[in-house]
């Protein structure tokens, strides 16, 4: 049995709108610019991660 899907414009951590440009095909992304550091990305649910990016807000509360 699998959990709900995994939203591409939804941040894992938070649910709101990781506002990812690549979802609508942009070339680029805000996330491009930030440095997503590892312990930010171990706390991505694993059927999220390479899916669904975090928002900023989470971006900038992980670099404190």
């Amino acid at each position: 049995m699998s959990g709900p899907a995994v939203d591409p414009a939804r941040c894992p951590l938070c649910g709101r709108e990781n506002e990812c440009a690549s979802v609508s095909g942009a070339a680029s992304c805000w996330c491009f610019e930030v440095r997503i550091g590892r312990e930010l990305i171990e706390r991505i649910p694993a059927p999220a991660r390479g899916v669904a990016c975090v928002c900023r807000a989470c971006a900038a509360q992980a670099q404190g």
